[in-house]
């Protein structure tokens, strides 16, 4: 088959798929009140690929099928729909700057209060639970740890992560400027690496959607991190904006390492503070 009509045919089979795409994401919507109708097509074509696979399904139209039908179908493939990637101490630049930059302005507050957002599966609250206890700051802060998955808010509450996983976790934490052992903070049990239940005694885990939801605190530091590169601008600009709102005057934001605030509707609200670690300050003005 000539080249040009083979990618003719791949380009047709794109359109009709995306077209499905967005029947689909507005049924979830319709069916369930999550909004994932402006999350980057890219990646949720790719995600829903793997979940037809994953489900023996061969047209995107019988996953919207199951997932209209079936709500513990939905349940378990919004797997698919959210991104559940993460780690302990992730860049670990990023908690160097945030120890360096927000930490000593934060110490001058008599209580604080911490928006993880988009928490997933709790690699980031544990790892911030941490550096504020090292800080001396765990006792008067409170932590909001949220996301939209279900599945993802009891794993990040339950603190056990695999055992696998720790040497990798603790090169982080040592990266980032750890105090101690990571191995303090952890036993093993459960088949895998079981945090200190103290940690999160200042943490509350909430269901909360950067695509429909307002916000709900006044915060001091917003940590969201590798969350915006799976929205499309329309909803960075509105994630952004809820972070700009919740934030204290001169609060800390931090992003991702590929994310930016550069190009978005809210560039000139926010000041750089440790621009190569994504870590921004909210303008005072």
């Amino acid at each position: 088959m000539p080249r040009l009509v083979l990618e003719a045919l791949m380009s047709e089979e794109t359109e009709l798929f995306d077209l499905e795409l967005k029947v689909l994401l507005e049924a979830v919507y319709l069916r369930y009140h999550y909004d994932f109708r402006h999350y980057a097509v890219s990646s949720l074509r790719r995600r829903m690929r793997h979940a037809m696979g994953r489900y023996g399904l061969e047209r995107l139209s019988d996953l919207q099928h199951r997932v209209v039908h079936d709500p513990a179908f939905f349940a378990e493939a919004m797997q698919y729909f959210t991104v559940q990637v993460s780690e302990m101490f992730r860049d670990p630049a990023y908690f160097a700057a945030l120890r360096e930059h927000a930490v000593p302005v934060l110490k001058t507050y008599p209580s604080i209060k911490v928006w993880i957002a988009g928490c997933s599966t709790g690699e980031e609250v544990w790892s911030m639970a941490i550096l504020l206890e090292e800080e001396g700051l765990l006792d008067r802060a409170v932590i909001y740890a949220t996301d939209i998955n279900p599945a993802a808010l009891e794993a990040a509450e339950s603190g056990v992560f695999a055992l696998d996983r720790m040497a990798l976790f603790s090169r982080n934490y040592q990266a980032a400027g750890g105090r101690r052992s990571l191995s303090d903070y952890f036993t093993t049990g459960y088949g895998g690496a079981v945090f200190d239940r103290r940690l999160k005694k200042q943490v509350v885990f909430a269901d909360h959607s950067l695509a429909t939801d307002a916000v709900f605190s006044e915060v001091h530091l917003v940590s969201c991190r590798n969350v915006l590169i799976y929205f499309n601008r329309e909803l960075q600009d509105r994630a952004v904006g809820l972070f700009h709102d919740s934030l204290v005057r001169r609060g800390f934001l931090g992003l991702g390492a590929k994310e930016s605030l550069q190009f978005g509707a809210h560039a000139t609200a926010f000041e750089a503070c440790a621009p190569q670690q994504r870590l921004y300050r909210r303008a005072a003005a």
